[in-house]
């Protein structure tokens, strides 16, 4: 028996429809169903299929280790793609600074011409030529006169480089348990540039309250910067219908708990820019929703047509 028949039987055996398995897993129908006819492409990949898999059996009642290695035998891909290589970037982007001029070494030189200068005007001056050659003062011929103080020069303050667009390498859908139970993942990349009006863009799955139904914390995105960054500002456009609750969080690894939260908003919708109190460094960016706003069908849903991070190089 193949993988899916053996998820569809377990399903049936349980009692279960579709739809109340969609519900459990938070996978989409059109996916299990897929999944049900062995039909992986749906999932995005190797990474994605495993762990739709896993997320189904559970959901009915089978066991996913056989079905897993089922997978790996018969459905793989030819070269493995681990967790870590999905998020791996593909291209390294990072601006390169502009070389600043250094307005400390040519004030030195400047300086120094001028002290030059005003010596040789005094060695030549009629009135202090005694004075000038043998580095005596006049009115005391006792006593060495003082060499003229030379003033220090003023430090140059270094100018503050102005913000630049960091262009993300990898978006992907992010759940409570990590990118495998996120909602939409096929489409987690139209956040990036998409809009309402062509209807492109990324939408959260619906639930029955804006709290997820009690069903999980949280949704979101996740951003792979694809090196560590300084992020200035993100730049988020939701749907029209405001009430959504979320947060930037970023850090270093592509796991919750180890991506603080940086900012913060509530009853949002539309355009909205999430700032931190102060420029933060990380390769990760999670955009993550804590509360859905209502939509047109009488349950909640979120949905993200356009994300720009800013930072400084």
């Amino acid at each position: 028996m193949s993988i899916g028949e053996t998820l569809a039987t377990a399903r049936r055996d349980a009692g279960l429809t579709v739809t109340q398995v969609s519900e459990r897993t938070r996978i989409r129908e059109t996916i299990i169903r897929a999944v049900e006819r062995d039909d992986f492409t749906a999932c995005g990949g190797d990474f994605y299929a495993r762990g739709d898999i896993r997320s189904i059996a559970h959901a009915v009642g089978a066991d996913p280790g056989p079905l897993i290695a089922e997978y790996d035998e018969t459905l793989r891909a030819p070269e493995e793609i681990t967790a870590a290589e999905a998020l791996a970037p593909t291209m390294a982007i990072r601006p390169v600074p502009r070389r600043k001029p250094n307005w400390t070494a040519a004030l030195a030189v400047l300086l120094l011409a001028a002290v030059a200068f005003l010596g040789y005007h005094l060695a030549t001056s009629p009135g202090h030529t005694t004075a000038a050659a043998t580095g005596y003062s006049l009115t005391h011929p006792h006593r060495r006169a003082r060499p003229p103080a030379t003033p220090a020069p003023r430090p140059t303050p270094t100018p503050t480089p102005a913000p630049t667009t960091l262009t993300p390498v990898r978006v992907v859908a992010f759940g409570p348990g990590g990118p495998s139970t996120g909602d939409d993942p096929q489409q987690a990349a139209q956040a990036i540039d998409g809009s309402a009006a062509s209807g492109t863009g990324w939408q959260t799955n619906w639930y029955t309250t804006p709290r997820f139904g009690n069903l999980q914390a949280g949704t979101g995105l996740l951003l792979d910067l694809g090196q560590t960054e300084t992020i200035t500002s993100v730049q988020v456009t939701l749907g029209a219908t405001p009430g959504a609750s979320l947060e930037l969080r970023a850090g270093s690894a592509p796991a919750l708990a180890g991506l603080a939260t940086v900012a913060r908003a509530t009853d949002a919708g539309g355009v909205l820019q999430l700032r931190p109190a102060a420029p933060v460094r990380g390769r990760y960016l999670l955009l993550w929703f804590t509360r859905l706003p209502p939509d047109s069908s009488g349950t909640y849903q979120a949905f993200v047509y356009k994300l720009t991070v800013q930072g400084q190089p």
